[in-house]
């Protein structure tokens, strides 16, 4: 069976900016992968690949055992969950948690929810810790809290693979820790997790392996690098700008200090 995730020689060139420079990445089933770099060193740019939303200049990049650039339309997207970087669930009309989790089983061929679908929906939010609070409007929600219902929509289809672009960026701390139990139920299912971060933060216990960008290209594939003693704690600000002179070594005390 095709793993999840397989790149080989990825380019990316977005107007004259070469963003990814011949990048390979595996991510195998059930395996929970970081994905970590300082801010312009194409982490995002990579998920957008992975998910065609960014194009690809040159390379390949299967999902599935699929090329996702030759032949995206026979992607097992059903499989795959994305929660992008930043985005609020709140909107301008009034939705419920629950309403909102029920749009993930929605799509181009499917208009409405299938038979079950609220029982779905609140076995995603249990996921999150936040089935208790399913018929609350999500625009009373916390940031983090908001976040946390993006994760249950996309994982109400309980994707095989889960792609999280930035997770931990400004939210509470029962959050993080929310989102901890939430990727340990996952690995416990055997869901594979490829998760972009700046820093491990409480997610540091639950990551297998590290892949590490610097301007674009593969610097580090392996065990994750140790967290700074002043990051490694649930109270730390997990979004702020880094300095893109830091070695490439992604074992130097510098790039420690820059992506713990």
């Amino acid at each position: 069976m095709a793993q999840p995730v397989h790149v080989r020689d990825l380019h990316v060139t977005l107007g004259n900016a070469r963003i990814l420079q011949g990048v390979d990445l595996d991510v195998r089933d059930g395996e929970m992968v970081a994905l970590l770099g300082a801010n312009g060193s194409g982490k995002s740019t990579l998920v957008k690949a992975l998910l065609t939303i960014a194009p690809v200049s040159a390379g390949r990049v299967e999902l599935f055992g699929t090329d996702v650039a030759a032949d995206h339309r026979h992607v097992e997207w059903r499989r795959v969950g994305y929660v992008p970087q930043r985005v609020g669930a709140a909107s301008g009309t009034p939705a419920t948690a629950l309403e909102v989790v029920c749009s993930g089983l929605l799509d181009n061929r499917r208009l409405r929810p299938p038979r079950g679908w609220r029982e779905l929906a609140l076995s995603a939010l249990d996921e999150v810790g936040l089935a208790d609070r399913a018929r609350e409007t999500v625009s009373v929600f916390s940031g983090g809290q908001q976040q946390r219902v993006l994760i249950a929509r996309a994982l109400v289809r309980r994707p095989d693979l889960l792609v999280l672009d930035e997770p931990l960026a400004g939210i509470d701390r029962d959050s993080q820790e929310a989102l901890a139990a939430t990727l340990t139920g996952l690995r416990e299912r055997g869901t594979s997790v490829l998760v972009v971060l700046h820093e491990l933060g409480s997610l540091a216990g639950l990551l297998e392996r590290a892949v590490v960008l610097r301007h674009g290209r593969v610097v580090h594939d392996g065990p994750p690098p140790r967290a700074a003693a002043d990051h490694s704690g649930p109270d730390h600000e997990h979004l702020h700008p880094h300095d893109d002179e830091t070695s490439g070594d992604p074992h130097s005390p510098e790039l420690r200090l820059e992506l713990s």
